[in-house]
């Protein structure tokens, strides 16, 4: 009887313990951030594997990613998208947003620098820009230049190099640079122009050939965070995670060039 009545008093001692602490334990938990990226197609392996290591050190964030080309990022941001930063391929866009007052003033840094390649299947016999004008050439991928750097970066390159004309015909327009490399990869395109990260992480193409640097404009992946964030300090802390070693090492091994 004296046990039984022991037994009682301990669970109800339990039970009201476990009654505080839960409400306590809920009142001191950190709170879940989860911040919203918007990022150029081309960075999608490398951000991923450095948004890994933030949360690896911040438990309570965690990301939503929409990937495409960064003009039509751009635009889904004037439209009232809602995104806490945005990484473009290019300085076009950001240059629009921030003279848009969309961009939180001070935010903006210039985070990865990319280069320009022209890609073909594994077994083309393709070997340089020079051959685009030939024959055996049906049709060469290019991301939009209206929406996509890397087609306005391209088509730079072939203007430069006094070929744009004479292919222009043979252009096939793509959504966003992994299009480009997925048109290449299936043989639907007999070469494209691409970043060179993006031919790094295919083992179904080759590079023919760096476009030159001179050839067309600076590839320079711009950061800010977008004016109207309900993370501010979150997106903050992330920005500067992204200059960090830790990061800076992740985006190396991915093939990008710091600035």
């Amino acid at each position: 009887m004296i046990r039984s009545e022991i037994k009682r008093r301990l669970g109800m001692t339990l039970l009201c313990v476990f009654v505080l602490w839960v409400p306590w334990s809920a009142c001191h938990a950190p709170k879940q951030i989860t911040l919203t990226l918007s990022v150029a197609a081309s960075l999608q392996e490398a951000i991923i594997e450095v948004e890994g290591a933030y949360e690896h050190e911040n438990l309570e964030v965690t990301f939503r990613n929409n990937f495409g080309s960064s003009g039509t990022l751009a635009r889904e941001i004037e439209q009232g998208a809602p995104v806490d930063a945005f990484i473009s391929a290019g300085m076009k866009p950001v240059d629009q947003l921030e003279a848009e007052g969309l961009l939180q003033p001070g935010s903006r840094r210039d985070l990865l620098l990319n280069s320009l390649v022209l890609i073909a299947p594994k077994g083309s016999a393709l070997q340089s820009f020079d051959q685009l004008a030939e024959k055996k050439v049906r049709l060469i991928a290019l991301g939009d230049p209206g929406n996509v750097p890397a087609g306005q970066y391209g088509k730079q390159a072939l203007e430069s190099l006094h070929l744009y004309d004479t292919v222009k015909s043979k252009i096939v327009l793509a959504k966003d640079v992994r299009q480009v490399l997925t048109y290449v990869e299936t043989g639907n395109a007999d070469a494209g122009l691409v970043y060179a990260t993006d031919a790094q992480i295919s083992s179904q193409v080759r590079v023919v050939a760096v476009a030159p640097e001179e050839s067309h404009s600076p590839i320079v992946y711009p950061i800010a965070e977008v004016r109207g964030s309900h993370n501010d300090a979150a997106t903050r802390g992330f920005i500067a995670f992204l200059r960090s070693p830790t990061a800076q090492a992740i985006f190396e091994r991915h093939g990008f060039k710091l600035p």
